[in-house]
């Protein structure tokens, strides 16, 4: 099986980061979270209805602090994202600029409230020299709590068929 690294970046309910966490428990893989320099100090309904919608219109690239894992070091990496206005959250995007996956496969998975949008999409295009063989979708309550809609057993069978 091909060296993986899930990498992930999640906000303030953890659900990108629940998710990262079984896949890499099923795959046996490394993991490393998207931090950016500076953190989001604003409420949820500040972020989601604000900030968030103004950062991924204007696809802002915000500084994010380096991974304690090195891409470099593995032949494949998953990488997932929550869902900000129908794409993918501008750490996600950063990460995608800035790191160089030329020749890795890498598998994407976003999380999402109901409205994927086209963030597997537009992570897709922006994964610039990388082979994309999987992707998949996760959905949680769509008044942006924590209650997971896809249920888990889904996410553990389709991580167990990147094996």
């Amino acid at each position: 099986m091909a060296k993986t690294l899930v990498v992930y970046y999640s906000q303030s309910r953890g659900n990108t980061k629940k998710i990262a966490r079984e896949i890499a428990s099923t795959l046996g893989a490394d993991l490393a979270a998207i931090d950016t320099v500076r953190p989001y100090n604003c409420s949820y309904d500040e972020l989601v209805y604000g900030l968030s919608k103004t950062e991924t219109q204007n696809k802002v690239c915000p500084p994010i602090k380096p991974l304690d894992k090195d891409p470099a070091d593995y032949d494949r990496i998953v990488l997932g994202t929550p869902t900000w206005w129908y794409t993918m959250a501008p750490a996600v995007r950063t990460f995608l600029a800035e790191t160089d996956l030329t020749g890795k496969e890498l598998v994407l998975f976003a999380t999402h409230g109901g409205w994927p949008g086209h963030a597997l999409a537009d992570m897709k295009a922006c994964a610039k020299g990388a082979k994309v063989i999987a992707q998949t979708d996760v959905q949680f309550d769509s008044t942006g709590g924590d209650r997971q809609e896809t249920p888990m057993p889904a996410v553990t069978a389709w991580a167990e068929k990147l094996k």
